[in-house]
């Protein structure tokens, strides 16, 4: 469905500064799967997306997009494609149901069938109460789902999803995607997804790539990449600091025992199996003699992966602990952008 090969976009800002956004991305999405896209705010993910959706011109490389060609062939790839960006696509002044009509009519139903495909995704996503309410009176959730209605008027095979839940609360979260989901499974879509909500990653999508200075750092299942690049860590409390040092011996005896951090009484590492190393745990410091407090094994995050990768926090994209920040750079770049896609 997808198929990249060297795909590059350079931003230039000034006479002396260029972007370097995207460098040399090779990708490739199989149909019928949904892939996570994460990276730290300025990692080149939403800049990918819009050269895979035709809003911005590749500098280098190629891009084959549900059969056609992004720089050749732009105007099939957007007949093919579904698209809900970070904003809200809809108008506020207008009405619900129109805008849906109005969608359908751009993309070629006459007026019957486009308003029985608005009529379809109303009720396909519990907006066919609102279908008569100004788009500025609705919820962000609301929003959010007539932002998605839009992007299937067409029934496209292939959906990008831009951070589609972000501002969201996590009941109106899980609604939507409760929607977005069963659509797929109905329709046998194709969704390539962009978040900042690591969980929407790792119980959703079946693939994971994560980007970081607009290259693909790694490409995985969200358990493979866990398992590989994080893995599981045991914590163990001691009664003494003595026990504690004799623990950490233990710990570091392990299946994949590494990484073993003490600290006063308290016994950190990491491990092959966490949850199979608890009991182990246990019995050895029994049969030593060694008195344990507390003991735990803990599933690493997709944000322990990106920690182990580049050494900081997908969560806020600045070194591990660093406050979340901004990159002026990429915002420059940002602005360039939405000159190129004009």
């Amino acid at each position: 469905m997808i198929r990249t090969r060297g795909l590059t976009k350079d931003f230039v800002v000034s006479r002396t500064e260029t972007v370097h956004a995207v460098r040399g991305v090779d990708l490739e999405i199989a149909p019928g799967e949904l892939v996570a896209m994460l990276g730290p705010n300025g990692a080149g993910k939403s800049t990918t997306m819009r050269m895979l959706t035709t809003l911005v011109r590749p500098t280098a490389g190629t891009a084959t997009v549900a059969g056609a060609d992004v720089v050749a062939e732009p105007a099939l790839v957007r007949r093919r494609i579904g698209y809900v960006g970070q904003g809200n696509g809809a108008g506020h002044a207008q009405r619900v149901g129109d805008e849906l009509v109005v969608q359908g009519r751009v993309y070629g139903l006459d007026r019957p069938a486009a308003r029985r495909r608005a009529g379809e995704l109303l009720d396909a996503l519990d907006l066919a109460d609102l279908a008569r309410r100004k788009v500025a009176d609705l919820s962000g959730g609301q929003r959010r789902r007539l932002d998605v209605a839009l992007g299937l008027v067409h029934a496209p095979r292939l959906l990008f999803l831009d951070e589609p839940s972000t501002g969201l609360d996590p009941h109106t979260r899980a609604n939507l995607w409760e929607h977005v989901l069963r659509l797929r499974r109905e329709h046998d879509m194709t969704i390539v997804l962009t978040t900042h909500y690591l969980d929407e990653a790792d119980t959703m999508a079946e693939r994971v790539v994560v980007v970081d200075h607009g290259r693909v750092i790694a490409d995985d299942t969200a358990d493979g990449l866990k398992r590989d690049l994080a893995g599981d860590r045991v914590e163990v409390t001691a009664a003494t600091p003595d026990d504690a040092t004799r623990l950490a011996a233990l710990v570091e005896r392990l299946p994949g025992g590494r990484e073993v951090v003490l600290t006063g009484t308290h016994v950190t590492g990491r491990v092959a199996d966490g949850p199979a190393s608890v009991p182990v745990v246990v019995r050895a410091a029994g049969d030593a003699g060694l008195a344990i407090v507390a003991v735990q094994a803990v599933r690493p995050t997709l944000d322990d992966v990106f920690l182990a990768l580049t050494g900081r926090s997908l969560r806020d994209g600045g070194p591990a602990g660093a406050a979340p920040h901004e990159d002026p750079t990429q915002e420059r770049a940002a602005a360039a952008a939405g000159k190129d896609a004009a």
